[in-house]
């Protein structure tokens, strides 16, 4: 299809139904769709395309993005994932990319938080122990007055930060630059800040500078017994260096995301001592759906209205 940036699309395209019985009626003058992206065969028709001028696109749906050549007259892309580093070159000319900012901090931040504790506890020594039917109690680490070293620090580190004090532990903010008014250092620090640190927590996007920007050099700078949790995403933290480390019992971990994604069943990360792995589910929470429903009724309106969607997602 040939893409008419001055046509005037008035449609929306939604991956939820209903919202307008929870949320209230639609705005005037906009027609909305609904495409979920799970079925196959069952993309809007050719007229319906057509008329988009705003996608919200389904969530962990990769194979959704195939219908960005479909919608020629689109203005507007809404995801609802935080990180959308591989989707902004996707964009046509003149579409804007807008990110779920906010969506998942809460459940990324309760994830973090529940990935420490099981591994400062031993909570998966104590589930093995349970199946076995051991009794074998022995004192473990702990988070409280733990050191805490957030890399990347933005909203979802924010919210990790409230529940780590929460729990009595020391919150040092690392982000790519240093902001001296709000606390937080920069990532050419974390050489001075590594080896004060107990836990370290990668919650970084993926782009030309955070690829493998936590390798060999970084672990090594770590304390002996210190803990490596990764929330981010996988290809910022080297798993050679890592596997490396943990196999020789000096370091632990405990990962959400990994490199490679999915985690091949027979890869020795998944056997090495002290390392907890999730399947990339820590923004997949109850806490999710109601925030991003009321994101997407949000930028309907202000779609509708002519405003500025939230969360532009900036171009190069």
């Amino acid at each position: 299809m040939t893409r008419d940036l001055h046509h005037t699309a008035t449609g929306v395209l939604l991956p939820w139904p209903d919202l307008d019985r929870h949320h209230g009626p639609w705005p005037e003058g906009v027609d909305v769709h609904m495409w979920d992206g799970t079925t196959p065969g069952t993309e809007p028709a050719d007229d319906v395309l057509a008329s988009v001028g705003l996608w919200v696109m389904p969530y962990a749906v990769p194979d959704a993005v195939d219908l960005l050549p479909k919608l020629p007259n689109l203005r507007a892309v809404q995801s609802l994932s935080a990180g959308v580093e591989k989707l902004a070159p996707l964009m046509p000319a003149g579409v804007t990319l807008h990110n779920g900012r906010g969506l998942h901090d809460a459940s990324t931040a309760e994830h973090a938080l529940g990935l420490i504790l099981a591994a400062q506890r031993d909570l998966a020594q104590w589930v093995a122990d349970q199946g076995a039917g051991r009794w074998e109690p022995h004192f473990t680490r702990s988070l409280a007055d733990a050191r805490v070293t957030i890399v990347g620090y933005g909203s979802i580190g924010a919210a990790l930060e409230r529940r780590l004090l929460a729990c009595e532990a020391d919150v040092v903010r690392v982000a790519r630059r240093a902001r001296p008014d709000e606390g937080v250092h920069a990532v050419a620090d974390l050489p001075a800040l590594l080896p004060e640190t107990d836990i370290v927590v990668l919650v970084l996007p993926e782009n030309p500078h955070t690829v493998g920007m936590f390798g060999a050099e970084e672990l090594a700078a770590l304390p002996d017994g210190a803990l490596v949790v990764n929330v981010g995403r996988g290809r910022t933290l080297d798993t050679g260096a890592l596997l490396a480390e943990t196999r020789s019992g000096r370091l632990r971990a405990a990962l959400d995301v990994t490199d490679p994604e999915p985690l091949p069943a027979e890869h020795p990360l998944r056997h090495a001592p002290g390392v907890l792995l999730t399947p990339h589910v820590a923004g997949g929470s109850a806490a999710f759906r109601p925030r991003a429903e009321r994101l997407i009724v949000e930028q309907v309106r202000r779609f509708a209205a002519g405003e500025p969607l939230h969360h532009l997602f900036p171009r190069d």
